[in-house]
């Protein structure tokens, strides 16, 4: 006897795909608004619904074709996720960029000796 295949609740994937784009919607704005503490809760919020989103879609498509509409909106969603996590990486570079001017990587520079002078060569000085 061959079990039934079981109903693909496309419903539900719609409504997966309405929380993955609710939350990359919610983490834009908090990119555009530089809001430390939301772009790490709308991540959170959004990398859950991405793994519900990715689960559902991957346990319809076992069970039988999944609306070319809905893979199509999954398709945008992955790409801005793509786009985030790009403008995400420029702005950290520029940061470190940043970072590596104001501070120096050579600890040697940041540090002063026993006898109170910096531990670092002379840039042409006379004074002893």
């Amino acid at each position: 006897m061959t079990a039934l295949p079981v109903a693909v609740d496309f419903d539900l994937l719609d409504g997966s795909l309405q929380q993955v784009e609710q939350h990359l919607l919610g983490l834009g704005h908090a990119l555009r608004d530089r809001n430390s503490d939301g772009i790490e809760l709308s991540a959170a919020r959004l990398h859950a619904a991405l793994a519900r989103a990715i689960d559902l879609f991957t346990e319809a498509a076992s069970q039988g074709r999944v609306p070319d509409h809905l893979r199509l909106r999954l398709a945008r969603a992955s790409a801005q996720v793509a786009a985030h996590r790009e403008a995400l990486a420029r702005a950290t570079a520029a940061l470190d960029r940043a970072i590596d001017v104001l501070i120096p990587r050579d600890a040697r520079s940041l540090s002063y000796g026993a006898t109170g002078r910096r531990d670092r060569p002379s840039l042409g000085s006379v004074a002893a």
